[in-house]
């Protein structure tokens, strides 16, 4: 597949003034081991989550008004996506669409590490069950 995209801006020499590093510990969820980056936050026009579930673990149901992409790292995620069901493993990568309802659960028996990349600078979730958000 080729792509073509005239670029008009040109590159720039010199580096933000900001760190270019956010380190993990400053993105930690708490004190559990999923962190979230707020892209908005930090220059950028992504946000994501990584998360680190163990067995059966998982967000509750929701959907967003942009696409969500996550790349499974280590374990085995069944995912929901509106009325299918997929199941993924390392190395996978499944993308929802906006405005479809959707969830991942860990279905394996070791702990699921998923990187869940989110098409925004800011991350809007809509739960289904708001106080039961997972």
């Amino acid at each position: 597949m080729v792509y073509t995209t005239e670029i008009t801006q040109q590159p720039s020499p010199t580096a933000p003034e900001t760190p270019g590093i956010v380190s993990a510990d400053a993105l930690r969820i708490g004190t559990g081991r999923t962190r979230r980056f707020v892209g908005a936050e930090h220059g950028a026009n992504v946000s994501y989550f990584w998360v680190d579930n163990e067995p059966g673990e998982g967000p509750g149901l929701h959907w967003h008004p942009y696409t969500e992409t996550w790349i499974v790292l280590e374990g085995t995620a069944r995912i929901t996506m509106g009325d299918r069901e997929l199941v993924a493993g390392p190395g996978d990568t499944a993308t929802v669409p906006a405005g479809v309802w959707h969830r991942f659960v860990n279905a394996g028996t070791d702990r699921l590490k998923v990187l869940c990349i989110h098409a925004s600078a800011v991350i809007v979730q809509v739960w289904a069950d708001p106080e039961h958000p997972g």
